[in-house]
Protein backbone atom coordinates (compact mmCIF):
# COMPACT_ATOMS: atom_id res chain seq x y z
CA UNK A 1 0.00 0.00 0.00
CA UNK A 2 2.28 2.56 1.42
CA UNK A 3 5.10 0.99 -0.38
CA UNK A 4 4.13 0.93 -3.47
CA UNK A 5 5.65 4.09 -4.99
CA UNK A 6 8.30 4.09 -2.68
CA UNK A 7 9.53 0.96 -4.24
CA UNK A 8 8.77 2.33 -7.95
CA UNK A 9 10.52 5.21 -7.22
CA UNK A 10 13.93 3.23 -6.75
CA UNK A 11 13.66 2.97 -10.20
CA UNK A 12 13.93 6.52 -10.92
CA UNK A 13 16.48 7.49 -8.01
CA UNK A 14 19.30 4.70 -8.78
CA UNK A 15 20.32 4.39 -12.17
CA UNK A 16 21.65 0.84 -12.24
CA UNK A 17 18.10 0.17 -11.30
CA UNK A 18 16.56 1.86 -14.43
CA UNK A 19 17.73 -0.25 -17.14
CA UNK A 20 15.41 -2.67 -18.76
CA UNK A 21 16.41 -5.23 -21.05
CA UNK A 22 13.23 -4.74 -22.79
CA UNK A 23 14.11 -5.92 -26.61
CA UNK A 24 12.10 -4.53 -29.53
CA UNK A 25 11.31 -8.09 -31.44
CA UNK A 26 8.41 -9.15 -31.55
CA UNK A 27 6.88 -12.38 -29.60
CA UNK A 28 3.74 -13.11 -31.38
CA UNK A 29 4.00 -16.92 -29.97
CA UNK A 30 3.62 -16.11 -26.37
CA UNK A 31 7.32 -17.42 -25.43
CA UNK A 32 8.67 -15.46 -22.58
CA UNK A 33 11.62 -13.84 -22.97
CA UNK A 34 14.75 -15.62 -21.28
CA UNK A 35 16.26 -13.95 -18.59
CA UNK A 36 17.83 -15.03 -15.48
CA UNK A 37 15.79 -15.42 -12.19
CA UNK A 38 16.25 -13.19 -9.22
CA UNK A 39 12.70 -13.35 -7.55
CA UNK A 40 13.18 -12.38 -3.94
CA UNK A 41 13.94 -14.65 -1.30
CA UNK A 42 11.24 -16.15 0.98
CA UNK A 43 14.23 -15.89 3.88
CA UNK A 44 13.65 -12.10 3.95
CA UNK A 45 10.02 -11.96 4.31
CA UNK A 46 8.03 -12.36 7.75
CA UNK A 47 4.39 -12.42 6.31
CA UNK A 48 2.28 -13.08 8.82
CA UNK A 49 -1.58 -13.16 9.94
CA UNK A 50 -2.65 -10.81 12.18
CA UNK A 51 -6.09 -12.17 13.19
CA UNK A 52 -8.39 -10.04 11.24
CA UNK A 53 -11.13 -10.51 8.41
CA UNK A 54 -10.02 -10.97 4.53
CA UNK A 55 -12.84 -10.46 2.25
CA UNK A 56 -14.28 -14.13 2.25
CA UNK A 57 -17.79 -13.48 0.47
CA UNK A 58 -18.16 -12.48 -3.30
CA UNK A 59 -17.40 -8.84 -3.73
CA UNK A 60 -19.79 -6.01 -4.58
CA UNK A 61 -17.23 -3.37 -6.21
CA UNK A 62 -18.76 -0.12 -6.90
CA UNK A 63 -16.08 1.94 -8.73
CA UNK A 64 -16.33 6.02 -8.27
CA UNK A 65 -15.14 7.56 -11.81
CA UNK A 66 -14.26 11.03 -10.41
CA UNK A 67 -13.39 13.98 -12.87
CA UNK A 68 -13.40 13.68 -16.18
CA UNK A 69 -13.38 10.38 -17.77
CA UNK A 70 -13.72 8.78 -21.74
CA UNK A 71 -15.92 5.80 -22.11
CA UNK A 72 -12.27 4.14 -23.61
CA UNK A 73 -11.00 4.60 -20.47
CA UNK A 74 -13.52 3.03 -18.51
CA UNK A 75 -13.79 0.40 -20.93
CA UNK A 76 -10.13 -0.29 -19.90
CA UNK A 77 -10.66 -0.73 -16.44
CA UNK A 78 -14.04 -2.26 -16.14
CA UNK A 79 -12.68 -4.99 -18.87
CA UNK A 80 -9.63 -5.89 -16.22
CA UNK A 81 -12.35 -6.02 -13.29
CA UNK A 82 -14.67 -8.41 -15.80
CA UNK A 83 -11.15 -10.69 -16.11
CA UNK A 84 -10.95 -11.17 -12.83
CA UNK A 85 -14.20 -13.63 -12.42
CA UNK A 86 -13.93 -14.31 -16.03
CA UNK A 87 -11.43 -17.31 -17.49
CA UNK A 88 -10.38 -16.85 -20.91
CA UNK A 89 -10.49 -19.79 -23.38
CA UNK A 90 -7.41 -21.64 -22.66
CA UNK A 91 -5.90 -20.50 -25.72
CA UNK A 92 -5.96 -17.10 -24.16
CA UNK A 93 -3.41 -18.00 -21.10
CA UNK A 94 -2.42 -16.98 -18.85
CA UNK A 95 -5.29 -15.31 -17.71
CA UNK A 96 -5.89 -12.46 -14.88
CA UNK A 97 -8.44 -14.97 -13.36
CA UNK A 98 -5.19 -17.09 -12.67
CA UNK A 99 -3.82 -13.68 -11.33
CA UNK A 100 -6.25 -13.77 -8.66
CA UNK A 101 -6.18 -17.52 -8.17
CA UNK A 102 -2.85 -16.76 -5.81
CA UNK A 103 -4.54 -13.57 -4.01
CA UNK A 104 -7.39 -16.50 -3.30
CA UNK A 105 -4.71 -18.37 -0.68
CA UNK A 106 -4.80 -16.39 1.86
CA UNK A 107 -7.53 -17.70 4.26
CA UNK A 108 -8.89 -16.11 7.47
CA UNK A 109 -8.89 -17.88 11.00
CA UNK A 110 -11.86 -19.65 10.35
CA UNK A 111 -10.15 -20.87 7.39
CA UNK A 112 -11.95 -19.02 4.48
CA UNK A 113 -10.40 -17.95 1.82
CA UNK A 114 -10.54 -14.85 -0.22
CA UNK A 115 -13.27 -15.04 -3.00
CA UNK A 116 -12.43 -15.77 -6.48
CA UNK A 117 -16.33 -13.57 -7.36
CA UNK A 118 -15.90 -9.91 -7.35
CA UNK A 119 -19.24 -8.60 -9.47
CA UNK A 120 -18.98 -4.60 -10.40
CA UNK A 121 -21.80 -3.81 -8.94
CA UNK A 122 -22.19 -0.24 -9.41
CA UNK A 123 -21.01 3.09 -10.71
CA UNK A 124 -21.08 6.83 -10.43
CA UNK A 125 -19.82 9.66 -12.48
CA UNK A 126 -18.61 11.96 -9.92
CA UNK A 127 -17.81 14.36 -13.32
CA UNK A 128 -18.32 17.61 -11.19
CA UNK A 129 -15.77 17.37 -9.23
CA UNK A 130 -17.62 17.29 -5.92
CA UNK A 131 -14.93 17.81 -3.56
CA UNK A 132 -12.61 19.86 -6.33
CA UNK A 133 -9.53 19.16 -8.12
CA UNK A 134 -7.43 18.41 -5.33
CA UNK A 135 -8.21 15.52 -2.77
CA UNK A 136 -6.40 14.91 1.00
CA UNK A 137 -7.22 11.67 2.26
CA UNK A 138 -9.55 12.66 4.20
CA UNK A 139 -11.66 13.90 1.00
CA UNK A 140 -11.71 10.77 -0.71
CA UNK A 141 -13.91 9.79 2.18
CA UNK A 142 -16.44 12.43 1.50
CA UNK A 143 -16.25 11.36 -2.53
CA UNK A 144 -17.54 7.95 -1.13
CA UNK A 145 -19.86 10.11 0.62
CA UNK A 146 -21.38 11.62 -1.78
CA UNK A 147 -21.52 8.80 -4.34
CA UNK A 148 -24.36 7.33 -1.65
CA UNK A 149 -26.37 10.03 -0.80
CA UNK A 150 -29.93 8.57 -1.48
CA UNK A 151 -31.37 12.54 -3.39
CA UNK A 152 -29.32 11.91 -6.59
CA UNK A 153 -31.12 8.96 -8.38
CA UNK A 154 -27.94 7.50 -9.84
CA UNK A 155 -26.94 6.93 -5.99
CA UNK A 156 -24.93 4.04 -4.58
CA UNK A 157 -26.03 1.66 -2.07
CA UNK A 158 -24.02 1.42 0.93
CA UNK A 159 -23.04 -2.32 1.46
CA UNK A 160 -21.34 -2.67 4.78
CA UNK A 161 -20.95 -6.32 4.17
CA UNK A 162 -19.89 -7.23 0.71
CA UNK A 163 -18.98 -4.23 -0.47
CA UNK A 164 -15.34 -2.56 -1.79
CA UNK A 165 -15.70 1.14 -3.10
CA UNK A 166 -12.98 1.63 -6.07
CA UNK A 167 -11.89 5.39 -6.28
CA UNK A 168 -10.43 6.38 -9.62
CA UNK A 169 -9.78 9.77 -10.36
CA UNK A 170 -8.62 11.42 -13.64
CA UNK A 171 -5.32 12.77 -14.80
CA UNK A 172 -6.29 16.46 -14.01
CA UNK A 173 -6.62 15.48 -10.22
CA UNK A 174 -4.53 15.90 -7.23
CA UNK A 175 -4.73 13.94 -4.89
CA UNK A 176 -2.64 14.12 -1.31
CA UNK A 177 1.08 12.19 -1.68
CA UNK A 178 0.11 10.94 -5.51
CA UNK A 179 3.39 10.61 -7.10
CA UNK A 180 5.41 11.81 -4.07
CA UNK A 181 4.26 8.65 -1.79
CA UNK A 182 1.72 6.81 -3.25
CA UNK A 183 0.31 5.27 -6.41
CA UNK A 184 -2.64 4.55 -4.69
CA UNK A 185 -3.91 3.24 -1.55
CA UNK A 186 -6.48 1.22 0.34
CA UNK A 187 -7.95 1.65 3.69
CA UNK A 188 -11.51 1.78 5.21
CA UNK A 189 -14.44 4.42 5.49
CA UNK A 190 -15.10 5.80 9.27
CA UNK A 191 -19.00 5.67 10.41
CA UNK A 192 -18.88 9.54 11.34
CA UNK A 193 -18.45 9.89 7.89
CA UNK A 194 -19.78 7.70 5.93
CA UNK A 195 -22.13 6.17 7.62
CA UNK A 196 -20.41 2.20 8.03
CA UNK A 197 -16.63 1.09 7.79
CA UNK A 198 -16.67 -0.41 4.65
CA UNK A 199 -13.00 -0.89 2.68
CA UNK A 200 -12.29 1.11 -0.28
CA UNK A 201 -9.30 1.95 -2.07
CA UNK A 202 -8.34 4.63 -4.40
CA UNK A 203 -6.05 4.78 -7.58
CA UNK A 204 -5.28 7.87 -9.58
CA UNK A 205 -4.62 8.13 -13.60
CA UNK A 206 -0.49 9.55 -13.25
CA UNK A 207 -0.58 9.89 -16.87
CA UNK A 208 -0.21 13.51 -16.59
CA UNK A 209 1.50 13.71 -13.68
CA UNK A 210 4.32 10.90 -12.49
CA UNK A 211 3.64 8.38 -15.62
CA UNK A 212 7.57 7.78 -15.11
CA UNK A 213 6.79 6.57 -11.54
CA UNK A 214 2.99 5.14 -11.25
CA UNK A 215 2.70 4.00 -14.94
CA UNK A 216 6.68 2.29 -14.80
CA UNK A 217 7.49 0.54 -17.06
CA UNK A 218 5.02 2.53 -19.98
CA UNK A 219 7.14 5.56 -18.71
CA UNK A 220 10.84 6.97 -18.48
CA UNK A 221 11.45 7.84 -15.11
CA UNK A 222 12.92 11.43 -15.72
CA UNK A 223 16.55 12.27 -15.17
CA UNK A 224 17.20 8.52 -15.45
CA UNK A 225 19.33 6.20 -17.90
CA UNK A 226 16.40 3.75 -18.38
CA UNK A 227 16.17 3.62 -23.00
CA UNK A 228 15.24 6.10 -24.94
CA UNK A 229 11.43 6.73 -25.69
CA UNK A 230 12.13 4.25 -28.53
CA UNK A 231 12.88 1.52 -26.34
CA UNK A 232 10.50 2.08 -23.40
CA UNK A 233 7.94 -0.79 -23.40
CA UNK A 234 4.48 0.46 -24.91
CA UNK A 235 1.16 0.06 -22.81
CA UNK A 236 -1.01 -2.95 -24.18
CA UNK A 237 -4.17 -1.00 -24.32
CA UNK A 238 -2.95 2.26 -25.89
CA UNK A 239 -2.74 4.35 -22.84
CA UNK A 240 0.01 4.76 -20.66
CA UNK A 241 -2.06 6.11 -17.98
CA UNK A 242 -4.79 3.95 -17.47
CA UNK A 243 -2.59 0.91 -18.44
CA UNK A 244 -0.24 2.04 -15.48
CA UNK A 245 -3.64 1.89 -13.64
CA UNK A 246 -4.36 -1.37 -13.96
CA UNK A 247 -1.67 -2.74 -12.46
CA UNK A 248 -2.02 -0.86 -9.55
CA UNK A 249 -5.92 -1.22 -9.49
CA UNK A 250 -4.77 -4.96 -9.14
CA UNK A 251 -1.97 -4.66 -6.58
CA UNK A 252 -5.04 -2.63 -4.43
CA UNK A 253 -7.71 -4.69 -5.23
CA UNK A 254 -5.27 -7.68 -3.39
CA UNK A 255 -4.27 -5.91 -0.55
CA UNK A 256 -7.45 -4.84 0.53
CA UNK A 257 -9.28 -8.02 0.05
CA UNK A 258 -6.42 -9.61 2.15
CA UNK A 259 -6.08 -7.19 4.34
CA UNK A 260 -8.78 -4.78 4.59
CA UNK A 261 -9.41 -3.44 7.89
CA UNK A 262 -5.38 -3.49 7.99
CA UNK A 263 -5.29 -6.06 11.20
CA UNK A 264 -5.19 -9.52 8.91
CA UNK A 265 -2.00 -10.42 6.45
CA UNK A 266 0.91 -8.26 6.37
CA UNK A 267 4.99 -7.93 7.16
CA UNK A 268 6.28 -5.80 9.76
CA UNK A 269 5.03 -4.49 12.67
CA UNK A 270 3.64 -1.04 12.34
CA UNK A 271 0.27 -1.68 10.69
CA UNK A 272 0.17 1.94 9.64
CA UNK A 273 2.63 1.00 7.66
CA UNK A 274 2.56 -2.34 6.29
CA UNK A 275 4.16 -4.43 4.27
CA UNK A 276 1.18 -6.04 2.07
CA UNK A 277 1.04 -9.24 -0.52
CA UNK A 278 1.53 -7.07 -3.32
CA UNK A 279 4.34 -4.59 -1.62
CA UNK A 280 6.23 -7.28 -1.73
CA UNK A 281 6.75 -7.38 -5.39
CA UNK A 282 6.20 -4.42 -6.87
CA UNK A 283 7.98 -4.52 -10.28
CA UNK A 284 8.15 -7.80 -10.81
CA UNK A 285 5.91 -8.93 -13.71
CA UNK A 286 7.88 -12.53 -14.92
CA UNK A 287 10.07 -14.74 -14.05
CA UNK A 288 13.27 -13.36 -13.51
CA UNK A 289 12.22 -10.26 -12.45
CA UNK A 290 13.98 -7.86 -9.86
CA UNK A 291 16.86 -5.68 -9.18
CA UNK A 292 15.01 -3.21 -11.86
CA UNK A 293 14.28 -5.80 -14.34
CA UNK A 294 10.32 -6.47 -15.07
CA UNK A 295 10.91 -10.23 -16.16
CA UNK A 296 9.96 -12.24 -18.58
CA UNK A 297 6.89 -10.87 -20.38
CA UNK A 298 5.05 -11.03 -23.58
CA UNK A 299 4.97 -8.84 -26.60
CA UNK A 300 2.16 -8.39 -28.98
CA UNK A 301 2.41 -7.31 -32.58
CA UNK A 302 3.24 -3.66 -31.90
CA UNK A 303 5.93 -4.09 -28.95
CA UNK A 304 2.97 -3.80 -26.17
CA UNK A 305 4.53 -5.47 -23.22
CA UNK A 306 1.72 -7.65 -21.52
CA UNK A 307 1.80 -11.10 -19.06
CA UNK A 308 -1.83 -11.47 -18.94
CA UNK A 309 -4.96 -12.03 -20.95
CA UNK A 310 -8.26 -10.74 -19.94
CA UNK A 311 -11.55 -10.85 -21.56
CA UNK A 312 -12.57 -9.27 -25.01
CA UNK A 313 -9.07 -9.92 -25.90
CA UNK A 314 -8.01 -7.49 -24.14
CA UNK A 315 -3.89 -7.99 -22.33
CA UNK A 316 -2.78 -6.69 -19.32
CA UNK A 317 0.79 -5.80 -17.56
CA UNK A 318 -0.20 -6.85 -14.29
CA UNK A 319 2.98 -7.22 -11.12
CA UNK A 320 2.72 -10.24 -9.50
CA UNK A 321 2.09 -10.94 -5.76
CA UNK A 322 3.26 -12.61 -2.78
CA UNK A 323 2.47 -16.59 -3.15
CA UNK A 324 1.89 -17.74 0.79
CA UNK A 325 2.36 -21.60 -0.82
CA UNK A 326 5.48 -21.33 -2.61
CA UNK A 327 6.58 -18.38 -0.55
CA UNK A 328 7.79 -16.21 -3.09
CA UNK A 329 6.60 -13.27 -5.82
CA UNK A 330 4.24 -15.22 -8.50
CA UNK A 331 2.23 -14.94 -11.59
CA UNK A 332 0.34 -17.27 -13.62
CA UNK A 333 3.12 -16.50 -16.11
CA UNK A 334 5.65 -17.67 -14.33
CA UNK A 335 8.30 -20.26 -16.11
CA UNK A 336 8.53 -22.77 -13.25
Amino acid sequence: MENLLLLLSLFALFPSLQTLPWSTQHNNNQQPYNLNNFEGSSDLVNLEYHMGPVLASPINLYIIWYGHWTPNHQDIIKDFIFSLSSPPPPSHRPSVAEWWRTVELYSDQTGSNITGTIRLSGEFHDSYYSQGNYLTRLAIQHVIKNSLTQTNPKALPLNPYTGLYLVLTSSDVQVQDFCRAVCGFHYFTFPAVVGATVPYAWVGDSGKQCPGVCAYPFARPEGSEAPPPSEIMGAPNGDVGVDGMVSVIGHELAETSSNPLVNAWYAGDDPRAPTEIADLCVGLYGSGGGGGYVGNVYKDDWGNGYNLNGVKGRKFLVQWVWNPVQRRCFGPNALD
